[in-house]
Parts: C-alpha cells; structure tokens; sequence
C-alpha cells in the first residue's frame, strides 16, 4: 500500500476539534508512530484503521496523556495538550470507551455511570443520565446489578454510557465491535451513529473496516505507525488497495 505521506483528507466546513501534527512517539528507543498528522472536526464520525501493532492503541494512548509524543503536537479545541494529565483531558472535553469495557465489575451499573460524571461541576447531569436512558433503555433496568455480572453487550452499553456522562467534545472508542456477536457489533455502530446525531464528536478506532466506514465521515489507515491511507470513508470503500488490504476483496 503506498504511502499518502500523513496527509489528511479533503478539508470539509466545521471546526477541527482534535487533531495531531507530525506526531512521533517513541517507546524507549523503539519508535511507534511516525509523523502521523491527523484530523477530527466538529460533528464528525472519523474512524482510524488497521491491524494488531499497526500503533491504533499507541494513537489513543498520545491523545489521553498516557504517552507523550517525542515530537510532534496534540490540539484540542485549539489548545497544545501534549502529556497533560488524562483528567484534565477529560474535564476539557475528552471522553474514552476504552477496548474490552474496562468496568468497575463489582460496582453497580449505576455506580459506574456516577463515575462518568464525578469531574462535572454542572447542574445537567441528570439531564445527560436520562439522555443515555433513552440511548440504551437495558441499562436502565440494569442500575442495581453489578456490571460484572451483565453480558458482554450490555457492558459495552454501560461502557458507551458512562464516557457519555462525561458530556465529552469529543467521545474516542477503542475496538467497539471486539468480542461482540455480529447482531451486537451491528446495533453498536448504529447506536455510535445516533450519538453522533445528537450532536458529539466520534473518533472510533477499529479493525472492521466495513462497519466504521459504513458510519464514518472520514477514515485513516494506518500501518505500522504511518498513516498509509487518508479520505472520505466513500472514497476509502471505493478505493482499490483499500478494499484489498482490509475489507477482504481478492483481485
């Protein structure tokens, strides 16, 4: 797959909330990502691509503060954010649905849901709680149970709920469709597409190319740290080393 050099796609109207600029990240002396420059704006779905050790996770971890990059910028909402702490990320309007849920299993699902929400100081969190009600109705009738003992679609819903109750600028999701069912992985994307709908910002970081593009606005492969590949999520179905590489055509 040739290289497209870290660019970005078509410029489209809407304010650039997140964006990395020539992003380099280093573990050790081991470099992970390499210059990788990338885009979210304002209401958009954009989704990031590619196989295990493509360095999806090093991306997500540089955003939140976990991974400082070695050179290289992070900008949210205009500000350079680079290395700062994960909850001041989060209280300046970042929000994560990390791979495999991440739960508090012995909490209740109401107790997990408190906990998106522990660094607001607003007066709309209930407004926000029965917003995720109407989202997903089984968390709902779940509040007393602990999280643990849920299936694993329902602790995906309590996941995407509570980083929702952080009322975030931006909502990053890592692996949405991992260890679903087919039926589970369909509903999830579709639920991520009503969110965006209403209004917030989603970065989706994901392996099944077809159904993060069958939401997506945008869409950027990357491949062993670079960014390999970068457009509209229709021209990335339409494009032919695309739809060799990852969505599993044959020539």
């Amino acid at each position: 797959m040739n290289s497209q050099g870290g660019g970005t796609p078509a410029a489209t109207d809407g304010r650039v909330l997140l964006e990395l600029q020539g992003v380099n990240t280093h573990y050790g002396p081991v470099q992970v990502l390499r210059d990788v420059n990338l885009e979210i704006k304002e209401g958009e779905i954009v989704c990031l691509l590619g196989g295990n050790a493509s360095g999806k996770t090093t991306t997500l971890k540089t955003i939140l503060g976990y991974v400082k990059p070695t050179t290289g910028r992070v900008v949210l909402d205009g500000e350079t954010v680079n290395g700062q702490q994960t909850q001041t990320l989060v209280e300046k309007g970042i929000s994560m649905v990390p791979e495999n849920r991440r739960l508090f299993h012995r909490m209740t699902v109401r107790e997990n849901l408190e906990l998106g929400s522990y660094l607001r100081k607003d007066k709309e969190v209930p407004e926000d709680l029965d917003r995720v009600f109407d989202l997903f109705p089984r968390v709902k009738e779940r509040l007393g149970q602990r999280a643990g003992t849920l299936s694993g679609g329902e602790q995906q819903m309590v996941a995407m709920a509570r980083a929702l109750m952080a009322r975030p600028k931006v909502l990053l999701m890592d692996e949405p469709s991992m260890g679903l069912a087919p039926v589970l992985v369909a509903q999830n994307f579709d639920i991520i597409k009503k969110i965006n709908e209403q209004g917030t910002t989603v970065f989706v970081v994901e392996q099944n190319a077809n159904m993060a593009l069958s939401i997506a606005d945008h869409g950027y492969v990357l491949q062993t740290g670079r960014i390999v590949l970068a457009d509209t999520a229709e021209g990335l179905l339409k494009n032919p080393e695309m739809r060799r590489a990852y969505l599993g055509e044959m020539d």
